[in-house]
């Protein structure tokens, strides 16, 4: 069983194999321990086996696990060696050793995955191998947008788990949008108890002329998101909590009225949107407005704190697609244009995006958001996600900034996987398993130091036709798994990538997806009830745009 997703760096083959029994024992090494603990967590509802603490490995029957830290080897990196003398995974640090556990559980096969024994008489083996290997890009990621279609926690722990058995280490939790509010702020109250709740709710794309008429809404509590960004950290996580503003604000100007351009519309009449799109309300610019947030981020950054992982001290402020019709028309919004001596609308909404960018800084913390926030200059510590295509994390790199790469022609995941006519609910353009594969996050016109700009990768799961987890599973996987590969493996030029290879070990991929009950759209289509038959979607004819 050495079809591994993603693909490891080096794997050289022996003979003989190591088989774990009743008398295996896993021992942890110190700094090893939570990685120990999952492992053996897993093993033992998948295996029956006791899996009890035990010594190094080569003190053994060479039937055991051993995890430690290895000295010498990078910050992801781990080694993984099966001998005679057992089982030996050595990691550059704790997460390192827990992607070598990763690795072993797929070396022990699909029902590794599973959480209870199938067969009492399997053989759990593992074979003489040794395999070194390291991530591309420090930033693998999932953007999972829960704001349109609320996921309950138990699905967002599930989706941590998923994360991890694919090496990814970032969760870019988008909470807030004009369809929903999804994070308890105890200081204002009515952020969840009116803005997590929506009357009614658009199936398909917003021309659809079909309705869910039952309410819709959720809210995380502040100790559920304790446990998330725990359960991730457990998994070596980040979750880079995102709170849109200005626009994408709708649901919070429901609860609070006046946030909104008051004077241009009766923002007290405004309800959170049933339906999709870009909504022309959007946040006043006004202190009064920059307070209000200040009063949320500082809950938000309790809630998140930045020792949980690499990437915890980024805080995600959205600021895309925000129309500017409300402000022109707007006389507090003109005259904050002539307070502030700026050029126009535009300048406005970097004023904006800047304040927040130096409230965070100076609370140690990094701002990133979506490629509009370069117009108008950035601070230097903030960080862009490049979303519309190529173009927006090459000027964020050559001006010095820290681009994560998520071009929607490549991975926004709620794009279409086909174009035949079964798809279901049919958006954007077709984005292919095998396109999703052949992504490369670096430009070619970046020079070497540009290029060490780009932190990583991300896809994006857009919720608006995806309401419930089967949905988000048939968008997401496999494409997911291609991603996966593309932010670790040191793979060649995309014209050069191996895809029959890749495909061939998806073969053995899609039974671990099996095992852990997920929903993936198979290799021959959808399956009858995957499909959505009269739900009106918006796909877009022919190859998208490389821009």
């Amino acid at each position: 069983m050495t079809e591994l997703i993603p693909a490891p760096r080096s794997v050289v083959a022996g003979s003989g194999e190591v088989r774990l029994t009743a008398h295996s024992r896993i021992h942890s090494g110190r700094g090893t321990e939570d990685a120990g603990h999952w492992l053996r967590t897993v093993l033992r509802q998948a295996t029956g086996l006791p899996l009890r603490e035990g010594r190094e490995p080569d003190d053994t029957d060479g039937d055991g696990i051993g995890l430690r830290l290895g000295p010498g080897l990078g910050p992801e990196e781990y080694r993984l060696v099966s001998d005679g003398n057992g089982v030996l995974i050595e990691g550059g640090s704790a997460a390192g050793v827990l992607w070598g556990a990763q690795t072993l559980r797929q070396l022990l096969g699909p029902e590794a995955f599973r959480r209870a024994p199938v067969r009492r008489d399997r053989v759990w083996a593992v074979p003489h191998l040794t395999i070194e290997d390291s991530p591309r890009f420090r930033w693998r990621g999932l953007m999972l947008d829960v704001a349109r279609h609320f996921m309950p926690k138990e699905g967002v722990l599930r989706q941590l788990d998923l994360m991890a058995a694919h090496k990814l280490n970032v969760l870019h939790f988008h909470l807030t949008d004009d369809q929903g509010w999804r994070i308890e702020i105890q200081r204002y109250p009515k952020l969840t108890e009116t803005g997590s709740w929506r009357a009614r709710t658009k199936i398909g794309h917003r021309a659809s002329p079909l309705w869910d008429d039952r309410p819709h809404g959720g809210h995380y509590t502040q100790d559920d998101i304790r446990e998330i960004v725990a359960y991730a950290a457990e998994r070596h996580i980040s979750v880079v909590p995102e709170i849109d503003v200005p626009g994408h604000s709708q649901a919070a100007i429901a609860a609070y009225p006046e946030l909104g351009n008051s004077d241009v519309v009766d923002t007290a009449s405004l309800t959170v949107w049933d339906t999709w799109g870009i909504t022309p309300n959007v946040l006043a610019p006004t202190d009064d407005t920059l307070r209000f947030y200040e009063g949320v981020l500082e809950e938000v950054l309790e809630l998140f704190p930045a020792d949980a992982g690499p990437f915890s001290p980024f805080v995600h402020i959205g600021g895309d697609e925000c129309p500017k019709d409300q402000w022109r028309d707007s006389d507090t919004a003109q005259k904050q244009i002539g307070n502030l001596g700026l050029a126009d609308e535009d300048a406005l909404q970097s004023w904006f995006i800047g304040h927040f960018d130096e409230w965070l800084a100076a609370r140690g913390r990094r701002l990133i958001g979506w490629d509009e926030i370069l117009e108008g200059g950035l601070a230097p510590g903030a960080a862009v996600s490049s979303w519309r295509g190529y173009s927006g994390g090459v000027t964020a790199a050559r001006a010095g900034h820290d681009v994560v790469m998520c071009p929607q022609q490549y991975v926004y995941l709620d794009y279409r996987q086909d174009a035949g006519p079964d798809e279901p609910v049919p958006i954007g353009y077709v984005r292919t398993l095998e396109d999703v594969y052949r992504f490369e996050p670096v430009p070619s016109e970046l020079t070497g130091e540009e290029a060490a700009r780009v932190l990583g990768t991300q896809a994006n799961v857009w919720t608006e036709v995806m309401e419930d987890q089967g949905r988000v599973d048939y968008q997401t996987y496999p494409r997911l798994a291609a991603l996966a590969e593309v932010a670790w493996s040191d793979l060649p030029a995309p014209a050069d990538r191996d895809f029959a290879g890749f495909e061939r070990r998806m073969t053995a991929h899609y039974r671990r997806l099996d095992a852990l009950g997920v929903a993936y759209r198979p290799p021959a289509g959808p399956l009858p009830w995957q499909k959505r038959p009269g739900v009106l979607g918006r796909p877009i004819d022919g190859p998208p745009p490389h821009a």
